[in-house]
């Protein structure tokens, strides 16, 4: 027993130290699983934490009142090894930006698209991406704003399943993401 508590303290101590070393983003894109997903798999994102920011409901909850949040992803990254800008650009292919109503098959406020910024380095660097994808699609009108950060509320009691479900619920995960559309728009917005 005392192996495995110290085991546990070990490994807790070890993420403690990763995250304080490393730096953060906030992201809304729609299903908090499709973004964990998406940006747990680059190199140098040591955690990505699914929860609700941007509104003003106290201890939003999933199956609760999340009035006004935004579905949304808290990003641990390494500067050293991914900058804010890359994890922008994977941001961006990563979503919707027309779509006013939701992300892909998840529609109401709180699964609108956002970049939410902590300074003004984070917000010329988000304008500056924002800007690219409107001249890059002359035609359509991109609605993801950037947005001050707000306190983010990550998912936690009853509702921690929600945390690293694609890894879970492997099958569920990948049903849902195929019968929402997401890769197939994804692919017709953004190409290969």
């Amino acid at each position: 027993m005392k192996n495995l508590v110290a085991s546990l303290l070990s490994g807790y101590l070890l993420l403690i130290a990763q995250l304080s070393s490393a730096d953060n983003a906030v992201f809304a894109g729609g299903c908090f699983w499709c973004m964990e997903s998406d940006f747990e798999k680059l190199e140098g994102v040591s955690e990505v934490i699914s929860g609700f920011t941007g509104g003003t409901a106290k201890n939003p909850t999933y199956n609760g009142d999340h009035t006004g949040h935004y579905e949304a992803v808290e990003i641990y990254y390494d500067p050293a090894v991914i900058s804010y800008h890359q994890l922008l650009v994977n941001f961006w292919v990563n979503i919707d930006p027309f779509d006013d109503y939701g992300q892909f098959c998840d529609k109401g406020p709180s699964y609108k698209s956002a970049i939410f910024v902590a300074n003004d380095k984070e917000r010329e660097l988000a304008e500056k991406s924002r800007q690219e994808v409107i001249n890059n699609f002359p035609d359509q009108e991109v609605v993801t704003p950037v947005l001050d950060l707000a306190k983010f509320y990550p998912i936690k009691g009853d509702e921690e399943g929600h945390q690293d479900y694609y890894k879970k619920n492997p099958v569920r995960y990948k049903t849902y993401r195929y019968l929402c559309g997401r890769d197939q728009r994804l692919k017709q917005i953004w190409g290969s």
